[in-house]
Parts: C-alpha cells; sequence; structure tokens
C-alpha cells in the first residue's frame, strides 16, 4: 500500500504560480511512478503529467508544457508539480498518483490522493 497527501493548492492569480506537493508514505516510493491528474467542476478527470521512478523520463499534456514542471526527490518520498503562468482554465482539484512502472499513458494507477484546490482566478 502507498499513502499519497497532496498539499499546496490555493487561491492564485491568473499569471502567478504554484507548487504542489504530494508526500507518499508506506510501501517503497522510489519504486513507483508517479502522476499528477486534475477534474474540474463539471469536467472528467484530466492527466497532467507524469515522472518515472528516477526521473528521468516525464510526460506532460499538450495544455501544460511549457508551464508545468513534475520533479520527484525520493530521498523525501515526495513528487512534485511546479506550476507557472497560471490560466483561470488550470483551476481544478489536483491529484496525485501512483503506479508500478511509468507510461504516458492514464490508466495503471493503484493508489490515489485526496486531493487539492487550485483556484485561479482572473
Amino acid at each position: 500500500q502507498v499513502q499519497l497527501v497532496e498539499s499546496g493548492g490555493k487561491l492564485v492569480q491568473a499569471g502567478g504560480s504554484l507548487r504542489l506537493s504530494c508526500a507518499a508514505s508506506g510501501r517503497t516510493f522510489s519504486s513507483y511512478a508517479m502522476g499528477w491528474f486534475r477534474q474540474a467542476p463539471g469536467k472528467e478527470r484530466e492527466f497532467v503529467a507524469a515522472i518515472s521512478w528516477s526521473g528521468g523520463s516525464t510526460y506532460y499534456v499538450d495544455s501544460v508544457k511549457g508551464r508545468f514542471t513534475i520533479s520527484r526527490d525520493n530521498a523525501k518520498n515526495t513528487v512534485y508539480l511546479q506550476m507557472s503562468s497560471l490560466k483561470p482554465e488550470d483551476t481544478a482539484v489536483y491529484y496525485c498518483a501512483a503506479r508500478q512502472a511509468y507510461s504516458d499513458h492514464d490508466d495503471g494507477y493503484d493508489y490515489w490522493g485526496q486531493g487539492t484546490q487550485v483556484t485561479v482566478s482572473s
């Protein structure tokens, strides 16, 4: 089992920056690939970014490329999502998730956090 807890979400103005964190506990964090998803009200969940266990491979959905950066610190059992140039359309609940093997597909995630709200005002 892996337990995931997101933090860092808040209200921010358009154009601003925010860093989300996802702290993991339980089984060996460094063996898992990690992903960030988001879900806006009335919309389907969207796969935002992913990172391999080593950090050597990453994936971003087109809408966040060049603005968001996923990273991880295996010594701290934490994965991050650095978000910049935020837009109102980035408003959503952001979730982190873990899966056993890295993929740029949005399926196969076994463990999920409870989510953290990001609101971008115009």
